[in-house]
């Protein structure tokens, strides 16, 4: 972090990338600095790129007069960069000098690309010369590096102020993860590779014809169609009569090149399966020749892996890098507010107001001075006039849509014939608006706004398109567009809009970067393969970019691959594969996650308004909703008639009662109602005329005459109301009361407890001791008792720009009111919160009900003795069953029986007709009848505030139920094909739909996804606008046009006739007929009829093809069928729609999917120092103690064996080993063959050397401490397998055996990550997103199986068709399981869906759905649709966000980490000293040693740092108890104190740590303060004991001698002891006086606060010469992120062994040698200092140290640091009495 902010310092200078430019102002020819030259010299760059596209055999012989052009430009453009050349390098010397040409970089591309031009010219001057014949066409492979010139064109826009060493930092580091990505995605791509070579084999068991010849297989010896085959009778698919199943033999050109052979070829095919594109195919052949199981285990889990996970991890590292490159180059891109000019009129408006409202009014429209265009502006801003141009816009929409067309031998233009007209007037209508919006504002200001430019444009265009030459053409699209104008209509869409594409630098320069991709990998790709014989995807340049755009939306890319190998020598292919699997890995994980990453970077918020949005979002938390919901409400209507209770107690024998607190607010607050008030009639009546009008009151005739008493006023009536309450609730609260404590006041004393807010946030804090919880509970009230704010602080901090306490006061109270209004009701309304008004609200049947309902496991289980928490083992699992409660476990398992039962339904084996299956539903039913009956006794129906229907959880619960009783009661035997009977089996599939409602972390899931329903809903409007409009265009070019004759070669409708042999499709090989033998064919009648899958006949069915284009399917036949019928002019309309709806469209799906989960996580709202923060915790809680033993000093063979193992290079050849290990599965193991037996032995042998591995670790840590380790447990036991697996190698030596052996290897392999840590840091991202989408992933899973259910029931028996068929298929619901796993991948999903679609006369309807085979054109649609949607464009996503937020795990690095891995890493080696045990935990006491060991950033030095060295320890004793500490508990604290908090912790976790580190300091300040008073009391008891032997001695020496000397001694003690005057203390004798009556003179007086001497009070201060006071607030600027001066901070010095550095002092005067601390001053003064700078050492003397014959320092005046210990001193002072008072009685006894 520090270091990024330092290399940003420098001076930006402009950096070119382009550098040959700036160096070309050096050259010393004038005309080559000329602006026209370089222009010339880019436009022949230009010029080059377009010459070498044209050159190709197949476009010379389309057009021959561009080879004499092409030879020209090729020429001109050779001469004049090589005339460039020639200047340069006399002008800048060939290699002398720094700045010689060939040092350059760029001029060496230059001299490269002028290299292969010049071979292009020679090469083409001798086909020109027909030197060279067609047969060297492959030559042409020389031009493949020529459109690379292109860079040349576009470097010279690459200029932007930037550092040149910065960038290069950034490219580096974006290219290291890159490659650590990638390397990542290989470590995969390896084990697949390897398993699917032992898992599979060759695939090439194919059914053959018995009469065949096995050694010339042709196409007709195959079935049709063409099936694989397995040999074994008990799996696969078994061959059926007058056939057998066989293995072919022939080459990979006619078998194919896919497969698992061996390991090249198994990556092969494991990359095209990563692909998503035809992989099911391939688990299809795995599926009919092996056990069906290791094809579904196989390539389930290589999809999630592979292609929802590791791939995503790709769009993760663009992602962030993106966002690196986007803060750096935001000069280049411009700032984001800056470009509002951009979208929004320059001209600002100004706000003009009447007295109508207020309203903006363009600042152009205030400058007309003519009259009658200022009565008409009112109407160009009137909302009639847009209301009138929305509808006019609709309308024109809805009859363009109307345009449909058939084909029934009426020409095209009678069905747009009257559109035509009607588009004539709705034209004049846009343009009459256009023309009068120019009349009112003016050219000039008319076309000076965007919008109104476009606008302009179309008026234009449509214009136009009305000419007869030019209607149903191209200006077409100019009345489509006029729907886009609806955008502006919507204000929400238009920022949404404008949100996304408002930056268009951005999205228009990754297009334009996308574009020239396109077009330089075309050009490359047209000359390396033009050459191809019969190939026509590479002949000419649009040919190439069809098929290069074709591989960059993954469209059936491997057909273009494939078709290209088959035509290139064996040598070359692999070559070929390399060459499309770069570009396709590279356009698909790098390109397409810029799209991403660019759509992410525009919803992203700027840091300023991060900060903003985040105080926002606590303000709405903190407002909650006050009312109560409508179906409560109901109570209120109805009038109060609260119970009665009768007392049986005189009051005396309980507490005070609770006041009924509805019934006083009414009496207080209701004053309408009393007798005595007036009534005002009017404002003017009550104040100018003072008439009083008075209720007339009842008459009342009483029994006794009525005591007078005094009327008390309103005022009176409500002070005394309030101070009754306040009274009750503290008393309520003191006693323990829960129930809710209202909030009295409103008005003035809100105003005043804002004021008593304020005023507490100007004072100290409030010391108190035990818990904190405690703290809470009473921290709202006085000192005096009194109820005070709920809001109040207690710390002098300064305070964050937003008061969290405020905001958490007020939801408080927000809470509060609305408990309160349910307590009222309760009160007032003996049916509230009644079930059913039937049960009682307090009645033991209805508790029963609710411990039943509410019954759960407590996975914190409590010491019943010492209260303390139990530790568990396997806290997760008991963490899963404390889940839910006992109630939902229970229907959680029914409801999954009851799905499993219903999995086993089928169209042929139904619920009617089995016992076995009703069983399982009656049990459900009756489950789920008692739950709900529970439920209901316990919470009520619908009119109690916990009810059943509350919310629409409980709706589909109540639907569910309703389904399943209404299933059992009617049990229908006959159930007719779109009946109501179908529609009741249909709802009853939404049963597994439960289990989301019955977790709540799924439940949690579903809120996310509906929270962000709003933009996921404009996302699906801006592709409906973009598909309508594209539909609309379809169907007016193409709609009745696209029909044709199936038989190819007629093409009239006339003559599309009778029948024709058409050839029937067999296999996907390449086998031709054999001698004298045809294609197999079969007579099919001539049909002219729309292609089978899509047409633009009309609007619905055209969006329908659209929509399935934007799923990247289905859009080549589109393409093939327009350029067949229309000509390849008309392909630019799909690939437009493409490229603009999938390739933007889609990734706006993924970037609001993403987005929304980032805001509902709080992470989106993070600015970046508190997102590394929350990055950082993460990364702490990932880490764990390395478990590694310490070095055995005393033992020296260990010793050596411990450095031998711990060695780099010991670790490298184990890590070798494991590969060479792991290389031995490159071919199959199978006991037929040769190599089977030496792979197995080497294996074996490489066994022994792991067992010695282990071993060796095993003499170096101990077992126990190689144990510790989870890793070590893992190679223990991969260890112990591969040696099993050498014994069973060499005893039994057959598959078994050799399929033991390969998962013990497979399983070593994996410890590869554990080793590298690259790999381990992604590995432990892939693990941690896997777990974190846990319940996501099973979310889709229940949602697959819910779509499986219904797929069973609707389209069970439909016809096979082109993708329904033997294997795929919705026959039972595991098929349709796998079906829909299929169809989230994409793979052919629209074909499945048109199958389903089939319809009479081309199926057979039949009585029930399980007797037809036709399908439903509505259901197949919504149901395909939707599931689509769903799971693809939002579920999935969902996993790319996860994946996204645990990389910044892995992509953080020292100057984004706020502690480095090698901090952690530091940390982990320092623990692994002090954890001498490897249990993870350690005495709290053996911290200090954990802190003493660190280096790095958690280095604390106890001698500098001495304070914090104290708090650190102390903040792990008072949170843990003095109790042993954990490894995580001691990382946790060091990570809170390594950080700044004020920028890196969001507010309320800041504010939680402001305070436990004041009492952290408070309680430090008190613990050092009674540490060294106990070493003054120590003091002080040693020297008395001397003193009163040392007097003692000395009177029984004098007392014989000397005794009037004795009695002169006494009567003097008593004058001084007279003449001292009247003292609240007695005297303090001298070092010869007795210590007895001393310490009796200390006891006399005290105060309430603080101890006085001689009638004034000790002051605790700090000395004058102290310098912890500066020192303290250094160190809270630095904690608190204020910048301080390190070299100016003092320096703290040690002043005694073991003793705080203090000072002592009195005022005046200096104590005798001998005296206490509390010594006689000159004035009769006794003062006793505590000084707070004994926490942290200070620049003053140690008085106790140096001994009581030392003068004590004089004392310095208070400071502030005086008030902030006040607190403190306070209770130090009592602790203070009580060791006197303890040392006065030991000394009397």
């Amino acid at each position: 972090m520090l270091g990024r902010k330092q290399s940003l310092r420098g001076e930006l200078f402009p950096y070119d990338v382009a550098q040959e430019e700036t160096n070309n102002e050096s050259v010393g020819v004038d005309w080559m600095n000329k602006l026209w030259m370089k222009r010339l010299l880019r436009m022949s760059a230009l010029l080059c790129l377009c010459s070498v596209s044209l050159n190709t055999p197949k476009t010379f012989e389309l057009y021959p007069f561009l080879r004499p052009v092409t030879f020209a430009c090729d020429l001109t453009t050779g001469l004049l960069f090589t005339a460039e050349m020639v200047v340069k390098i006399n002008t800048r010397s060939l290699l002398k000098g720094e700045d010689s040409y060939l040092r350059d970089r760029w001029c060496l591309f230059d001299t490269s690309m002028l290299f292969f031009l010049w071979i292009s010219i020679i090469l083409q001057a001798l086909e020109l010369t027909a030197l060279v014949s067609s047969t060297y066409a492959y030559l042409s492979i020389l031009r493949a590096p020529r459109p690379l010139i292109m860079i040349r064109f576009i470097r010279v826009f690459l200029k932007f102020s930037m550092p040149k060493s910065r960038i290069n930092q950034i490219f580096k580091r974006s290219g290291q993860q890159i490659y650590n990505v990638t390397l990542f995605f290989l470590f995969f791509m390896s084990l697949y590779g390897l398993l699917g070579v032992q898992f599979f084999g060759e695939l090439r068991n194919h059914c053959i014809l018995n009469d065949t010849d096995f050694n010339h297989i042709t196409v007709n010896s195959l079935t049709i169609p063409d099936t694989y085959c397995s040999m074994d009778s008990s799996s696969g698919y078994q061959c059926p009569e007058g056939t057998v199943c066989i293995k072919l033999k022939d080459s990979r050109y006619k078998l194919g090149f896919n497969g698992f052979d061996e390991i090249a070829t198994s990556i092969f095919t494991v990359y095209q399966a990563f692909s998503q594109e035809g992989w099911v195919f391939i688990m299809y052949r795995a599926v009919d020749t092996l056990p069906a199981w290791r094809a579904f285990m196989y390539f389930t889990t290589m999809i999630f892996f592979l292609s929802w996970l590791v791939k995503n991890v790709f769009i993760a590292v663009i992602t962030e890098t993106f966002n690196e490159i986007r803060v750096q180059f935001q000069q280049m891109w411009g700032q984001r507010g800056s470009q509002l000019a951009d979208i929004v009129d320059a001209r600002a408006p100004i706000i003009s107001g009447d007295d109508r409202g207020w309203k903006l009014v363009p600042t152009d429209a205030t400058r007309h001075q003519y009259r009658t265009v200022m009565i008409f502006l009112p109407v160009l801003n009137s909302a009639a006039f847009h209301i009138l141009l929305v509808v006019a816009i609709l309308t024109n929409g809805l009859f363009t849509a109307s345009m449909s067309f058939k084909h029934d031998g009426r020409p095209r233009s009678d069905f747009y014939q009257q559109h035509y007209y009607i588009e004539v007037g709705f034209t004049v209508f846009f343009n009459l608006e256009a023309l009068f919006k120019i009349w009112c504002l003016g050219f000039r200001d008319y076309y000076g706004r965007t919008i109104y430019k476009f606008e302009f444009l179309l008026v234009i265009g449509t214009t136009l398109h009305l000419l007869p030459q030019f209607y149903l053409s191209v200006l077409t699209y100019f009345q489509v567009l006029r729907v886009v104008r609806l955008i502006k209509a919507s204000p929400i869409l238009e920022d949404f809009v404008y949100k996304i594409f408002g930056p268009g630098k951005k999205l228009g320069s990754l297009i334009i970067f996308t574009m020239c991709l396109l077009i330089i990998t075309s050009s490359i790709s047209m000359q390396l393969f033009c050459f191809l014989a019969d190939f026509t995807k590479f002949e000419t340049f649009p040919e190439a970019f069809m098929s290069m755009f074709q591989i960059l939306t993954q469209e059936a890319w491997v057909e273009v691959m494939d078709e290209t190998m088959l035509r290139t020598s064996e040598t070359i292919v692999p070559i070929v594969a390399v060459y499309f699997i770069l570009y396709h890995l590279f356009v698909t994980l790098i390109v397409l996650s810029l799209f991403v990453a660019v759509i992410l970077d525009n919803l992203e918020l700027d840091e300023d308004i991060k900060k903003l949005k985040q105080m926002k979002a606590r303000e709405q938390s903190a407002e909650i909703k006050k009312t109560l919901p409508r179906r409560l409400r109901l109570f209120e209507k109805f009038p109060d008639r609260p119970q009665m209770t009768r007392l049986h107690k005189v009051p005396s024998d309980f507490n005070l009662p609770k006041v009924r607190d509805s019934f006083v607010r009414q009496f207080m607050l209701e004053t309408g109602d009393d007798e005595d008030l007036p009534i005002d009639k009017g404002n003017d009546e009550s104040k100018g005329n003072g008439k009083v009008l008075y209720r007339k009151k009842q008459p009342l005739r009483l029994l006794n005459s009525v005591i007078s008493t005094c009327v008390a006023g309103t005022n009176q009536k409500q002070n005394a109301i309030t101070g009754i309450i306040n009274e009750s609730n503290n008393q309520r609260l003191l006693l323990g009361d829960s129930g809710p404590i209202p909030i009295i006041g409103t008005g003035k004393q809100g105003a005043a407890g804002q004021k008593n807010r304020q005023d507490l946030k100007k004072g100290g804090h409030r010391s108190f001791r035990g818990s904190v919880k405690i703290k809470q509970t009473y921290e709202h009230l006085k000192e005096n008792g009194d109820l005070g704010a709920m809001n109040r602080t207690s710390t002098s901090r300064r305070t964050p720009d937003i008061d969290i306490k405020l905001l958490q006061a007020k939801r408080q109270q927000a809470e509060m009111r609305r408990n309160q209004r349910e307590e009222d009701l309760r009160e007032n309304h003996p049916y509230f919160d009644t079930p059913l008004f039937l049960v009682p609200r307090e009645s033991g049947f209805r508790r029963l009900c609710q411990r039943m309902v509410y019954a759960r496991y407590c996975p914190r289980l409590k010491d019943p003795i010492t209260g303390k928490e139990r530790k568990l083992h396997y806290k997760r699992l008991h963490n899963l069953v404390g889940l839910v409660t006992y109630l939902d476990w229970v229907m959680i398992f029914v409801t999954t029986l009851s799905c499993l039962s219903m999995m086993f339904e089928t169209p042929r084996y139904r619920l009617c007709d089995h016992r076995e299956l009703q069983i399982a539903e009656f049990g459900f039913v009756i489950f789920m009848s008692l739950e709900l009956g529970l439920k209901i006794l316990a919470d009520g129906l619908f009119f109690t505030p916990k009810a059943l229907f509350k919310d629409a959880a409980g709706i589909l619960d109540l639907f569910t139920f309703a389904v399943g009783l209404a299933m059992l009661c009617w049990m229908p035997k006959v159930v007719p094909q779109n009946s109501s009977a179908q529609l009741l089996l249909l709802l009853r599939c939404l049963r597994p739909l439960r289990i989301f409602i019955l977790v709540p972390h799924m439940r949690k899931v579903v809120c996310e996804l509906c929270r962000g329903f709003k933009e996921i809903l404009l996302v699906s409007i801006l592709l409906i606008v973009l598909m309508f409009v594209f539909a609309s265009y379809g169907v007016q070019l193409y709609g009745g046009r696209l029909a044709r004759c199936n038989d190819s070669e007629i093409k009239n409708r006339d003559q599309c006739v009778g029948v024709f042999l058409r050839k029937v499709f067999v296999t996907k090989m390449k086998l031709a007929p054999g001698e004298n033998e045809t294609h197999p064919a079969i007579l099919v009648p001539r049909v002219w009829a729309n292609p089978r899958r899509f047409n633009f006949d009309n609007i619905g069915n055209a969006m329908l093809a659209l929509f399935e284009v934007l799923s990247f399917k289905g859009w080549l036949d589109i393409r093939d069928v327009l350029i067949k019928t229309l000509g390849p002019v008309h392909a630019i309309y799909i690939h437009i729609f493409v490229f603009l709806g999938c390739m933007i469209g889609l990734t706006l799906f993924v970037g609001v999917v993403i987005a929304n989960y980032s805001e509902n996580k709080g992470t989106a709202l993070l600015t970046v120092d508190q997102r590394r923060w929350c990055d950082l915790k993460k990364r702490l809680k990932i880490a764990q103690p390395l478990h590694l033993p310490p070095r055995p000093e005393g033992h020296r063979f260990r010793a050596f064996i411990y450095d031998i193992t711990q060695h780099i290079y010991f670790k490298r050849f184990i890590a070798l080993m494991v590969i060479l290990n792991s290389s031995l599965l490159c071919v199959s193991w199978r006991e037929d063959q040769a190599h089977t037996s030496l792979l197995a032995t080497i294996s074996s042998c490489l066994s022994f050397v792991f067992v010695a591995e282990v071993s060796m670790k095993m003499i170096a840590f101990t077992p126990h401490g190689y144990w510790q380790s989870r890793r070590n447990r893992y190679d223990t036991l991969v260890t112990v397998m591969g040696l099993v697996w050498a014994i069973t190698n060499y005893t039994m030596g057959n598959d078994l055996s050799h399929s033991f052996g390969f998962v013990a290897i497979i399983l070593r392999f994996f410890t590869i990550t554990g080793k590298h840590a690259t790999l381990k840091m992604l590995m432990l991202t892939v693990v941690v997103s896997v777990y974190k989408s846990f319940f996501i992933i099973m979310g889709m899973f229940l949602l697959i199986f819910v779509y499986a259910l219904t797929g069973c029931l609707l389209f069970g028996t439909v016809k096979y068709g082109e993708s329904v068929g033997r294997q795929a298929n919705f026959g039972s619901t595991p098929r349709g399981i796998i079906m829909l796993f299929r169809i989230v991948t994409g793979e052919d999903w629209y074909k499945i869906m048109h199958d389903c679609m089939v319809l009479p006369p081309f199926c057979t309807p039949g009585a029930n759905y399980w007797e037809t085979d036709c399908g439903n054109f509505t259901a197949a649609m919504i149901f395909f649709c939707s599931f689509y949607v769903i799971i693809t464009y939002i579920v999935l996503n969902l996993l790319v966000a996860i994946i996204m937020e645990n990389f910044s795990l892995f992509y953080s690095n020292e100057e984004d980490a706020l502690l480095s891995y090698a901090d952690i890493r530091n940390f982990q080696n320092t623990w692994n000293i002090v954890d001498v045990n490897q249990r993870g935990v350690i005495p709290v006491r053996k911290v200090k040693f954990v802190l003493r060991l660190l280096k790095g950033r958690l280095e604390v030095d106890p001698q500098k740092d001495r304070l914090l060295f104290k708090h650190m320890c102390f903040e792990l004793e008072r949170l843990h108890n003095g109790e042993d500490v954990t490894f995580h508990d001691v990382l946790n604290m060091l990570s809170y104190r390594s950080v700044d908090i004020r920028k890196s912790l969001q507010l309320e976790e800041l504010l939680a740590r402001e305070e436990l580190e004041y009492i952290i300091e408070e309680e430090v300040a008190k613990q050092t303060i009674r540490q060294w008073l106990d070493s003054c009391l120590k003091r002080m008891k040693t020297v008395n004991t001397h003193d009163a032997k040392d007097h003692n001695s000395l009177l029984a020496g004098l007392r014989a001698t000397n005794d009037q000397l004795q009695e002169a001694q006494e009567e003097k003690h008593r004058e001084f002891n007279s003449g001292g005057g009247e003292r609240d203390m007695t005297e303090v004798k001298e070092a010869d006086g007795s210590g007895k009556h001393r310490r009796k003179g200390m006891l006399v007086t005290r105060s309430d606060s603080i101890n006085s001497v001689s009638g004034r009070r000790l002051f605790y201060a700090p000395c004058h010469g102290d310098g912890s006071s500066q020192q303290r607030s250094t160190y809270d600027k630095e904690r608190l992120g204020v910048s301080s001066n390190p070299k100016k901070r003092p320096s703290r010095q040690s002043t005694g062994k073991g003793i705080p550095s203090s000072s002592f002092s009195h005022s005046v005067g200096e104590c005798s040698p001998g005296t206490s601390p509390t010594c006689p001053t000159g004035s009769g003064q006794h003062v006793l200092a505590f000084p707070y700078s004994s926490i942290g050492g200070g620049a003053s003397s140690n008085w106790a140290s140096r001994g009581p014959g030392h003068p004590l320092p004089p004392l310095a005046p208070p400071s502030a640091l005086a008030v902030r210990v006040a607190s403190a001193v306070t209770e130090v002072q009592d602790w203070w009495r009580d060791q006197l008072a303890s040392l006065d009685d030991s000394d009397d006894d």
